[in-house]
């Protein structure tokens, strides 16, 4: 892999993941095909490359926990988050805490069998008044009412920090990414564009936003598959 701006150098060892270090704040990670699909089949695992998959370990790798819908987790199988062997190393070093699955549910439509509260570290469910957790569900994650009648991202992302979780990685899916960009939450968007087409899909986000949110680039890289890899800071 080569990063191409805002310097151009090969990328070996730990320089992925010095690239992609996370200052605190709320990061979103897709992948998107040249149409603008975000995935195909139900699902983004056929979009992604060995870059978009390098790139995904190093995003996972330097945050402190990863977010996700619950209904992306179900359609994507998420399991516990985990770290390959080069990663544990540099979170040990970099003082980064193993990282919790945060979901996030209005209906706690949620089986507390499932292989997403299977980790060494509890999981993290973000609900809203609403919804009434069962005791299951309190054995295998921690559940954090954060609203009323709605999930109320803004107290969700304070709460998160509060429990020491200041770098959040969101995974998807699109609706959340949309009510986050809308809420104002989102610091950071890596996108991984891959040279696909796939016509009619869900694309990036599901619903106009407020107003137009404009993307400063901070870095690009080739993944050498195809792919290019973008970094946005999201402007203030």
């Amino acid at each position: 892999m080569r990063l191409l701006l805002p310097e151009q150098r090969l990328l070996e060892g730990d320089d992925l993941l010095d690239l992609y270090d996370q200052p605190p704040g709320v990061r979103a990670g897709f992948v998107l095909t040249t149409d603008g699909g975000a995935a195909w089949d139900g699902g983004s695992r056929a979009l992604q490359t060995p870059s978009d998959t390098h790139v995904f370990s190093a995003l996972r790798t330097v945050a402190d926990a990863v977010v996700v819908g619950a209904g992306t987790a179900r359609s994507e199988g998420y399991g516990p988050v985990r770290h390959p062997p080069a990663g544990t190393a540099w979170r040990q070093a970099h003082g980064r805490l193993p990282a919790p699955l945060v979901l996030i549910s209005r209906s706690l439509d949620l089986d507390p069998s499932d292989r997403a509260f299977t980790g060494d570290v509890r999981a993290v469910v973000v609900t809203c008044a609403a919804a009434r957790p069962s005791a299951a569900l309190g054995e295998v994650a921690d559940v954090l009412v954060c609203g009323d009648d709605e999930v109320d991202l803004p107290t969700a992302v304070s709460a998160l920090r509060d429990r020491g979780l200041p770098r959040l990685l969101c995974e998807g899916g699109p609706s959340l990414l949309t009510a986050l960009l809308s809420a104002g939450l989102v610091d950071e968007l890596c996108l991984t564009h891959v040279a696909l087409l796939v016509g009619t899909a869900p694309t990036l986000l599901t619903e106009a936003l407020p107003a137009p949110v404009r993307l400063d680039l901070r870095h690009l890289v080739d993944g050498g598959d195809g792919a290019l890899l973008a970094r946005y800071s999201v402007h203030r």
